[in-house]
């Protein structure tokens, strides 16, 4: 797979900057990395926006459906889904303008990847956005 990632610095300018994130396939299941991660996300300072149509809410937020169905501007399309399902939200991501679109830990899909890249987005794939933080905002 030819994925390549911003640099850690671009990474940590991201976190810096974009703070309204729409977690795809975010669980309200406690037990669940997407909801431990969004969380933690949420207690940092970042808007986490459900968005999982078999859920009513999360983290105390009303979910959605789809990417489509959110108001306003989406800084960071977060994708906790198995690789095959990237294209489509690749495309709604594209579609609603959202700036960057990332993938979790062990998430990559190389035809998401270049429509992405196509589309002009910013894209980080198979990083997980916590420990990323974690990272960045150790330096």
């Amino acid at each position: 797979m030819t994925i390549e990632n911003p640099s850690r610095e671009e990474i940590g300018e991201i976190l810096k900057t974009k703070k309204r994130i729409a977690v795809v396939g975010l669980s309200n299941n406690q037990e669940k990395s997407s909801y431990m991660i969004s969380k933690a996300m949420q207690q940092a300072g970042y808007e986490i926006i459900p968005v999982n149509p078999t859920i009513e809410d999360a983290l105390g937020v009303k979910a959605y459906d789809s990417l489509k169905e959110i108001e306003g501007h989406v800084d960071i399309v977060n994708v906790f889904r198995r690789p095959e399902h990237l294209p489509a939200i690749a495309k709604d991501a594209v579609e609603i303008g959202a700036d960057v679109f990332w993938a979790q830990s062990g998430i990559a899909n190389e035809e998401a990847y270049e429509y992405l890249k196509e589309h002009g987005m910013t894209v980080i794939m198979d990083r997980c956005i916590k420990v990323e933080h974690a990272i960045t905002r150790a330096r």
